[in-house]
């Protein structure tokens, strides 16, 4: 916790080692209080994401690979350096599915904990779906929170800004594309939807995650004022994706190998799901872990007494 902060301002970082890729957030935050009321106010300085892909071999040989383990800790070097660079003072180091899941996962953590000084938090799927959920703009009414990632899709469903109900699957990206999703865990996934929203009508769904981000951005039908996808445009954008190969999707639109692959995969779990809750659109507030990582560091300094 920091103590004193000059001019009631300060820079903080997160940290987000997933399935796909690694990335590290930096704002700056300052606080202007006025009138017994406290206002955070973000700028973001810096953003890096890099593409490890972890979970291709967590998902298939049940752990990290040692050249993924040495792009690893450089990429952590590199992170680092930059909290250092940009005066960051406080700071969260969040890890996912492929680290939960893999035999070498807490070896790798406590090497980058004793070299780097660096404190991996290898969460829960619940807890990646709570800091997704939390830190969302509210909305009233219905909502399904839905974050897909590389290893896992996390749901929550809010109800008048109220926790209902909260799932984590272990069916993302990287495992559809790794073949290592039986038709037995896709149907389960399914079901558990169904059991989830029954009873409740009108359900939105929000979305999080790059992939959701990304399609947002691609589709030409998105609402700029309202931040949202109608799911009939998404469907058509992923008939047109799926009928590209990789290298025609990094053509056509200007992905990263990283993205043009897991683009497919993630419009088919956004899809299926909004089958099933008969959602006729999608939010994007484009909120994602490591936003909501820095949000959170940054209310306990400004807003905990």
């Amino acid at each position: 916790m920091i103590r004193e902060l000059k001019n009631n301002s300060c820079n903080l970082a997160a940290i987000d080692i997933g399935s796909n890729a690694a990335r590290i957030l930096i704002k700056s935050v300052t606080d202007k209080y006025d009138d017994n009321q406290h206002t955070l106010h973000y700028k973001k300085l810096q953003f890096l994401r890099i593409p490890l892909r972890l979970g291709i071999d967590v998902f298939s040989i049940g752990k990290i690979s040692e050249e993924r383990e040495k792009q690893l800790i450089r990429t952590m070097k590199i992170f680092r350096q930059l909290l250092i660079i940009y005066n960051v003072e406080d700071f969260r180091v969040c890890a996912t599915s492929a680290f939960r899941d893999a035999k070498n996962g807490k070896r790798i953590r406590h090497y980058i904990q004793k070299n780097l000084n660096l404190d991996i938090d290898i969460i829960t799927g619940d807890e990646e779906a709570r800091i997704l959920r939390d830190n969302n703009v509210p909305i009233a009414g219905n909502l399904l929170y839905m974050d897909v990632g590389g290893g896992s899709t996390e749901l929550s469903l809010v109800c008048d800004e109220k926790l209902i109900k909260s799932r984590s699957f272990n069916i993302g990206t990287l495992r559809l594309l790794n073949n290592s999703v039986s038709e037995e865990d896709w149907e389960q996934m399914k079901a558990t939807v169904k059991e989830m929203i029954d009873g409740y009508d009108n359900v939105q769904i929000v979305g999080s995650g790059g992939n959701i981000n990304k399609l947002y951005r691609l589709s030409p039908k998105r609402n700029r004022k309202k931040d949202t996808l109608t799911v009939v445009a998404l469907e058509r954008l992923y008939k047109h994706l799926s009928s590209l190969t990789v290298e025609e999707r990094m053509e056509q639109y200007d992905l990263r190998p990283s993205r043009a692959d897991v683009i497919v995969p993630a419009a088919q779990l956004f899809l299926m799901v909004a089958d099933i809750a008969k959602a006729e659109s999608i939010s994007v507030p484009t909120v994602g872990l490591a936003d909501g990582i820095v949000n959170e560091l940054a209310e306990k300094i400004f807003l905990t007494e």
